[in-house]
């Protein structure tokens, strides 16, 4: 294509823009350290959006919001505007949407929110594949009120009898929960876990067939663990696997931020509710 000369104002004049517009000498600072900085996270935690990192951030002293961020190494000293979604955007950290099937039509009621921690936990199965083809599955168990991942219990069989037993050695430490929702899969209808609520009086909710968002809590965990920890790992053998899946577990629950919990982590949140729990008492 032939390239022909153009007086600047007659140019700036047919693209519709002011000449000291065009030569106006860009002012916005490069903000190296920030950029430098916001890589690190983005490069480890990948699948975290901006809003999730900003809080990471914001943890390490960084007095950031969603839209204009600041550092400040001493007070009155040096002041830096800068805006964050710009440069996450800039530096091609947008989180890639991954394809999703079609949702059915209609309306679709919320599940309601338990008052408290241990009121009711919520069961589901993940399953995957090692490296040589062999099918392992994941039993998550969730507690709905503070996003705890109580356990993510990984083998190639998981009986009722094993079931019930990972739900007892869970009790040993929380207590047992007042109510249980799962699926209607054979291991959670099983005569063991039917004589395990039936003998520790719990509540045992099971979902209607074909319905998985009325079990939203653990299949919105199950997506964050395919997605973040299932996804990313090519596993030799069962041995690797439960120990990349228990570090997940262990940094979903102690240092990945929630933005539905305010920012905290699910085990800042169960401590801060006993708090709460604690005072209200001390109160009456």
């Amino acid at each position: 294509m032939k390239e022909k000369s153009c007086w600047q104002p007659r140019a700036c004049a047919l693209a519709g823009i002011d000449p000291r517009v065009y030569r106006r000498q860009p002012i916005r600072p490069e903000d190296r350290e920030l950029r430098e900085r916001l890589r690190d996270p983005s490069g480890e935690r990948w699948r975290f959006g901006y809003r999730r990192l900003h809080i990471l951030l914001r943890r390490e002293g960084w007095a950031l919001n969603w839209i204009e961020a600041r550092q400040s190494n001493d007070p009155g000293d040096r002041l830096q505007g800068v805006a964050l979604y710009r440069i996450h955007r800039e530096e091609d950290l947008t989180v890639r949407k991954r394809g999703s099937r079609k949702r059915a039509p209609g309306t679709r009621a919320p599940m309601a929110i338990p008052q408290g921690p241990n009121r009711r936990w919520s069961l589901d199965f993940v399953s995957d594949s090692l490296s040589d083809g062999r099918r392992f599955r994941i039993l998550c168990v969730f507690d709905d009120f503070s996003r705890e991942c109580l356990a993510t219990v990984v083998d190639t069989s998981l009986s009722g009898i094993r079931i019930a037993r990972e739900l007892d050695r869970i009790a040993e430490i929380r207590g047992h929960p007042c109510m249980v929702v799962s699926n209607n899969g054979t291991e959670l209808t099983a005569n063991a876990i039917l004589k395990w609520h039936e003998d520790r009086r719990i509540e045992w909710h099971y979902i209607a067939p074909g319905k998985p968002m009325q079990n939203g809590f653990v299949e919105s965990f199950n997506g964050r663990l395919r997605d973040e920890c299932l996804n990313e790992h090519l596993f030799a053998n069962l041995r690797p696997a439960r120990g990349l899946i228990t570090a997940w577990r262990d940094d979903y629950n102690h240092h990945r931020p929630h933005t539905i919990l305010d920012g905290l982590t699910p085990w800042e949140y169960h401590q801060r509710s006993k708090e709460d729990q604690t005072l209200n008492r001390a109160n009456l």
